[in-house]
């Protein structure tokens, strides 16, 4: 579920539509939660499917690490890409604004982070040399977004949170433990998807 204070916009003819705040959102607070009305396809589900909704699923969806693809059921499937994303997903099947957003700002996420299944191109952005997203950019930025999270954590106490009670329950005891900096956050690399190597014959 995405945050309340979010609708659905048209951005732009190049863009689309995307996810703006209509309510500050500051930083450390959950902006997106998974929760039971998302669908989860396997990929065999996903193969099984008539090539509409495959569209769909390819357009809309993202992977998790277990190489499932997961499709939101409410607006936050048409959150948008960038670099400088201001929100960034935990290892605890949320998502965090690591830093402030404003009123009328999009709220973006790194597709670098959702095991894209294939490299694409991207619009440049300012204060970035990234020109493509990649499948295997957790392997790469965790570090990076870890940090982010991390410092994203320390404002979770002072902050509304309105989707906290979707937080999974074998994840509560640990995110109070973390919010209260009594426990490190798990990285981010815990999200990443590793594609089955194939066996090559002898």
């Amino acid at each position: 579920m995405i945050h309340p204070h979010t609708e659905l916009r048209f951005i732009s003819t190049e863009i689309g539509y995307g996810v703006v705040a209509t309510q500050f959102i500051p930083k450390g607070t959950i902006t997106w939660a998974f929760d039971p009305l998302d669908q989860v396809f396997t990929p065999e589900k996903v193969s099984q499917l008539p090539s509409v909704f495959q569209k769909i699923v390819n357009t809309y969806t993202y992977r998790d690490n277990k190489g499932d693809f997961v499709l939101c059921w409410d607006h936050a499937r048409f959150v948008n890409h960038s670099f400088r994303s201001n929100c960034i997903s935990t290892a605890y099947n949320f998502e965090l604004a690591v830093r402030d957003i404003y009123p009328g700002e999009e709220l973006t996420d790194d597709y670098g982070y959702l095991n894209a299944t294939e490299p694409f191109a991207c619009l440049p952005e300012p204060g970035t040399t990234r020109t493509k997203v990649m499948p295997n950019d957790l392997l790469h930025f965790h570090g990076e977004w870890d940090m982010q999270i991390k410092e994203a954590f320390r404002y979770f106490n002072q902050v509304a949170q309105p989707l906290a009670e979707l937080i999974e329950t074998q994840y509560q005891e640990k995110v109070k433990q973390i919010a209260a900096g009594i426990l490190e956050p798990d990285s981010i690399l815990n999200c990443y998807y590793q594609p089955e190597k194939v066996a090559l014959a002898v």
